[in-house]
């Protein structure tokens, strides 16, 4: 692929070289064009006879891609919640289900403007607490994270939200680092059993970050623990799809007020809210 390559050539070629490896194969090469390019949709459409100049690099991102390496991870990009953040290797890829957590959280928040304590534990690229900071003006947030790197992609985000005032990054496992006390807690932990095979493309995000141990509900058995002997009021986590009856049986003896499972858009169970 040389320089001075047509809008519509180079992406019939960067199609046939994705077809293969990926499901949605022209639309990615669009993405991979107007990221090369650094243009909008519009001008993608309108300018098809446009020269595409060092077409060589975008060649690389094509060949990158057809490697199963996610698209997020080479665009830097990713959107979540209507927004755009930025992503790099090292954080988890913020997934749409995860959307359904945020939105579990503020149908528990009777009144957005109260000045609450939210902790978030594993805060990966920092989307959930920045959109719980955005919904809830008056929340204080700390959010933990036992990788130096995703705690970096996070401080990214904060800073472009412009929110660093209200949530505060922490390096360490759990709540360890965390002593004020805490009105709410929230997590989209590592929750996949070890044994679990994964596609190629989770190869390239954090391990650390997907799973969860030997059976994959160890870590969430764990801030349940935290939630109870801390008493933090509310407590909503994602799980697995599986996971629904070990923690219900794991909470069978304890004493708490509510626990409430949600399904993903796929109609599985994604998740939990449990109250004291």
């Amino acid at each position: 692929m040389s320089s001075g390559n047509l809008v519509k050539d180079i992406l019939k070629e960067i199609t046939s070289k994705l077809a293969p490896h990926v499901e949605r194969a022209s639309r990615e090469a669009q993405l991979l064009l107007m990221y090369h390019l650094e243009v909008d949709e519009l001008w993608l459409i309108t300018n098809q006879e446009a020269d595409v100049k060092e077409s060589d690099k975008l060649l690389k991102l094509a060949e990158r891609r057809a490697k199963s390496e996610p698209l997020e991870y080479i665009t830097g990009r990713v959107s979540f919640y209507s927004e755009e953040f930025f992503i790099a290797e090292g954080a988890l890829i913020p997934r749409p289900e995860t959307e359904l957590l945020i939105d579990e959280v503020l149908k528990n928040i009777a009144d957005k403007n109260a000045n609450i304590t939210i902790a978030e534990v594993g805060v990966g690229s920092g989307i959930i607490s920045i959109m719980l900071a955005k919904f809830l003006p008056n929340a204080n947030i700390i959010a933990v994270d036992i990788s130096e790197v995703a705690l970096g992609i996070a401080k990214k985000n904060i800073e472009l939200f412009g929110v660093e005032n209200r949530v505060a990054l922490r390096l360490g496992s759990l709540l360890e680092p965390v002593d004020e006390q805490i009105d709410y807690l929230v997590s989209n932990p590592p929750y996949i059993a070890q044994s679990a095979e994964l596609e190629p493309n989770l190869s390239y995000e954090p391990q650390n970050a997907l799973f969860g141990g030997e059976i994959g509900d160890e870590i969430i058995k764990k801030l349940l623990d935290e939630v109870l002997s801390r008493k933090i009021n509310f407590f909503t986590c994602e799980m697995g799809y599986d996971q629904k009856d070990k923690i219900s049986a794991y909470l069978k003896d304890k004493s708490f007020a509510k626990l409430e499972f949600y399904k993903d858009y796929s109609g599985f169970d994604r998740g939990f809210t449990l109250r004291l």
